[in-house]
């Protein structure tokens, strides 16, 4: 059987996630997401992810290794500063050596490469910047220690409950193509910074890891509420694609984007990008409806992310490396769930070429 980009094929028997685009359904380990990210934190997600057990006290171990070893640091400082940031992240995690990892279980691993990437990440931006590095803060959770060492000032709490709500709800996604990269990589038995690096180079794709930016872009025209009806009709009658709106699996809401605009509601008033995006959503939705009957196009994650990401004055660039630095958690506890019960991943190609 061939199928262009394996699209639908099944290849995975897994026990982390469970997406239903019919249902507009995603589950962590059989529970739904909504449940999950009012009970617990980042930590506490993240450890339930990797162990399928809702605590897990090694998870102290997040904040021990935002402590880079001393090789890292010269690498990142090393890297002149037009380097990407996912090509910093790529370069920095894949440096990651066995005396790191020395006697460390899987899990472990996993924590210390997940307590890594933030702080990669802001380093590296800092030094894109021109701006003095910020140590990390010990008496902060993941999420405010990320912000703090981005900016160098200790986040609102309105702020860090955005932001985490966000990575919360993007650190798993099934057999998504970054999540596959991982998988085939150990699959070969290599090892967990291989599967990740693979993960971290097809995360940098374009078609998987950059969509939010164009929903900053649509925000961005809308100066006020009553420009929104006219700036849309206008794009969706001259064919241009609304961004943010849409998703190739879920046929109805996006459960993400549910919870994201929850948050948004719930904050409503305290910024003013929250306020547009709520509000041009049930516009954008109505004209969608109108000019595209039947489509089915629905907001999707994309488009509360980049109103959350705005709202805490993150920049474009910082998007697709702080969707990684969620996914990490996802990336590893597939890697782990492959090496566990592992068959090589080699699929069949058919030659289309002339025979001479």
């Amino acid at each position: 059987m061939f199928q262009k980009g394996l699209k639908d094929v099944v290849a995975v028997h897994t026990k982390i996630a469970s997406v239903d685009g019919e249902k507009g359904e995603l589950r962590y380990r059989g529970v739904k997401v909504d449940e999950l990210i009012n009970e617990g934190t980042f930590e506490d997600i993240a450890s339930f992810l990797w162990s399928g057990e809702r605590a897990n006290t090694s998870l102290a171990s997040l904040k021990e290794y935002r402590v880079l070893p001393n090789h890292i640091i010269a690498i990142i400082d090393a890297l002149p500063s037009d380097v990407s940031l996912m090509d910093a992240m790529r370069t920095a995690i894949s440096a990651f050596a066995h005396t790191e990892f020395k006697e460390k279980t899987l899990e472990e691993q996993a924590v210390i490469l997940t307590a890594a990437l933030p702080v990669i990440i802001a380093r590296h931006y800092r030094n894109q910047k021109g701006l003095p590095i910020v140590e990390p803060k010990q008496e902060l959770n993941h999420t405010a220690n990320y912000l703090w060492m981005l900016n160098g000032e200790v986040p609102t709490d309105v702020q860090v409950e955005a932001l985490e709500t966000y990575l919360k709800l993007t650190m798993e996604h099934g057999l998504n193509a970054s999540t596959f990269a991982a998988r085939v990589t150990i699959s070969t038995e290599s090892d967990l910074t291989a599967a990740v690096t693979s993960a971290l180079g097809t995360m940098k794709g374009p078609l998987h890891g950059g969509a939010p930016s164009g929903v900053i872009s649509l925000l961005n025209e809308f100066k006020n509420p009553t420009m929104i009806r006219d700036i849309v009709r206008d794009k969706i009658t001259s064919g241009e694609k609304i961004m943010g709106f849409g998703h190739r699996i879920y046929k109805t809401e996006d459960p993400r984007s549910i919870l994201l605009r929850d948050k948004c509601l719930n904050l409503q008033g305290k910024d003013p990008w929250l306020d547009i995006a709520t509000i041009a959503e049930k516009e954008i939705i109505e004209l969608l409806a109108e000019h595209k009957p039947g489509r089915k196009l629905y907001t999707n994650v994309e488009y509360y992310a980049a109103a959350i990401m705005r709202s805490i004055d993150m920049p474009a660039e910082l998007f697709t490396p702080t969707f990684s630095a969620a996914r990490m958690v996802g990336w590893t506890a597939h890697a782990i769930e492959q090496i566990r019960d592992n068959t090589i991943f080699r699929p069949q190609s058919i030659y289309v070429g002339e025979l001479k």
